[in-house]
């Protein structure tokens, strides 16, 4: 193990809403006085991206530090894409070595399902566009904050909620935004949770 890998250590983050996972655990360097700096791009949790501080403490004492919230942003995005079945190995290499040139790297959770980094000066605007070009190759989706002072996804609707609504309102995505296909993750990250 290198030298820098030895200094970090694994923090938390509780997700009890999200479609795909609990929580989610990743890499980060300590900074002392409870803060972290995320060093991997995480795959499930919203609003939280490499490089971020983030203010920690486990809940136990045995446990993990859970990540409270953010102290400062590092300036990196998180996108995460899911490649629909029947794209071969090589074609995915390929596609996810050419989003290089718009300042992304990235990391896989499972063969279908990558989560990509956009650097503080990488190119969101032209990375999103090229994206919506592979709507046949792919589906994406960008991690902004879902729920309010959370990490995590929007709480299902309860049923009472349900019961109440006649008619369900359409929904569209803001423009520029394309919405993921549930189904799809949800297959890619259970796949991949099997693999944890």
């Amino acid at each position: 193990m290198s030298k820098s890998r030895k200094a970090l250590t694994k923090i938390f983050v509780d997700l009890p809403h999200h479609w795909a996972t609990g929580g989610e655990s990743m890499w980060a360097l300590p900074l002392g006085a409870d803060l972290f700096e995320v060093r991997n791009t995480p795959f499930y949790a919203y609003d939280l991206n490499f490089l971020d501080v983030v203010r920690a403490v486990p809940t136990l004492p045995d446990e993990k530090p859970s990540i409270l919230a953010i102290a400062r942003r590092g300036g990196h995005q998180t996108l995460r894409v899911f490649f629909k079945e029947g794209v071969e190995e090589p074609e995915r290499v390929q596609v996810l070595d050419d989003l290089r040139r718009f300042g992304v790297s990235y990391e896989s959770c499972s063969p279908r399902y990558f989560s990509l980094d956009v650097a503080p000066k990488g190119d969101v605007a032209g990375l999103r566009a090229h994206l919506d070009e592979l709507e046949d190759t792919l589906a994406y989706e960008t991690c902004e904050a879902r729920s309010p002072g959370s990490f995590d996804d929007l709480p299902p609707q309860s049923t009472a909620s349900k019961k109440q609504v006649t008619k369900k309102p359409t929904k569209k995505p803001p423009a520029g935004k394309k919405p993921i296909k549930k189904k799809a993750a949800k297959k890619a990250a259970r796949k991949a949770g099997a693999r944890r």
